[in-house]
């Protein structure tokens, strides 16, 4: 049996976050067994979209794919957008298509960022950790389970490296963004703030997160502020992607999104348990920056870097998934997952709705973004 290995990333509208993916897809052969193909792509807005990379290994003698989400933690894209996509794949070429675990938290992702933080410290020993100020910034995600996850990794480094304090934040979607977050850490009393973005890659998020703690840092010149990279290419993030394509070659693959609010009443979140599991990425998928309103450098309402306010008064969601957002195109599929996580409805899967997510006017949440508060 041959076996192939697609890396499913999300895409970008950046360039430089496209180019890294697809560096570390390239790294990743040394790591798996000499006789798996490797290949990857994309979600939306970047080319190879995923299909793509099944038609290749496909067409390389591969007769099963294991699927591997390049995303850190779980939330909708990995739980519903692109086991659709595979799903769908195995049911009209008659291949065999398993799913595996995101990323998460793993130890060696948790060593990968610590070495990402020790790196920004390097030579700075003027300030004891005891008095420097951790903040960790996740993505954010209309998910608690994914929230909770960038929580509970922002824990493990607080606690494994001993700063004095830790706080959490997130640079979408839910609460607090990444303003409010810093603006609240300089009423500590901490002499020094190293803020960690546990992401993959750069990109618009990337630049919001940094821009942001200039502007914060540019208002309270007595506190020193400290950004540290990005998880990259680390080779510990290596290991951890090798990792997952390999168990799934096991007798009983590890269960994926084992706290999922699609499958178990979450506290905020019951209403969703048994929601349809659909795509709802293919209006801009492979479109790269000519998708709508995917352009960034075309964008005239931010003056430095990507805020996000844009997003509070268009119902456009090519722009970005930040909103609350409704739409009823219709879809012709309502597939189950791929192994350990099968969703069962009688239901009529079309025109369907997503959740709003229950906290959208939350204060620190994206309407932080607003330059006039209404």
């Amino acid at each position: 049996m041959k076996t192939g290995v697609l890396i499913c990333g999300h895409g970008s509208r950046s360039q430089s976050a496209v180019d890294e993916f697809s560096t570390l897809a390239e790294q990743l052969p040394p790591l798996l067994p000499s006789d798996w193909l490797v290949d990857y792509g994309y979600l939306e807005f970047a080319n190879p979209v995923l299909r793509d990379g099944l038609d290749r290994l496909r067409d390389a003698g591969c007769d099963r794919i294991f699927g591997v989400p390049g995303m850190l933690f779980a939330a909708m894209h990995a739980k519903n957008d692109i086991p659709t996509v595979l799903s769908t794949y195995a049911a009209q070429n008659g291949i065999e298509v398993m799913y595996g675990r995101e990323l998460g938290v793993d130890p060696k992702m948790i060593a990968a960022a610590a070495a990402r933080i020790e790196e920004a410290l390097e030579g700075k020993d003027d300030v004891p950790r005891h008095e420097t100020c951790l903040v960790v910034i996740g993505r954010g995600a209309s998910d608690p389970d994914a929230n909770g996850n960038v929580a509970k990794v922002a824990r493990m480094l607080h606690e494994g490296l001993g700063f004095g304090w830790c706080e959490v934040g997130y640079s979408g979607v839910t609460f607090p963004l990444v303003e409010p977050c810093l603006n609240h850490v300089t009423k500590l009393g901490y002499k020094r703030v190293v803020v960690f973005p546990w992401f993959l890659f750069s990109g618009i998020l990337i630049d919001r997160i940094y821009g942001f703690t200039d502007q914060v840092a540019a208002a309270n010149p007595d506190i020193e502020f400290i950004k540290a990279g990005y998880l990259g290419s680390h080779p510990k993030v290596l290991e951890t992607f090798a990792e997952r394509a390999i168990e799934m070659d096991g007798e009983v693959p590890p269960p994926n999104c084992a706290m999922c609010k699609y499958r178990t009443q979450v506290l905020g979140f019951e209403a969703e348990v048994g929601a349809p599991q659909e795509s709802h990425h293919h209006h801009v998928e492979g479109q790269g920056a000519s998708a709508p309103g995917s352009n960034v450098a075309d964008c005239k309402l931010c003056s430095d870097f990507c805020t996000g306010e844009c997003r509070l008064d268009m119902g456009d969601h090519h722009h970005h998934h930040d909103h609350a957002h409704d739409h009823g195109h219709s879809h012709d599929h309502g597939h189950d997952h791929a192994h350990g996580h099968h969703h069962h409805h009688d239901h009529d899967h079309h025109h369907h709705h997503h959740a709003p997510y229950p906290h959208a006017d939350h204060p620190h949440g994206p309407e932080s973004a607003r330059k006039k508060r209404p």
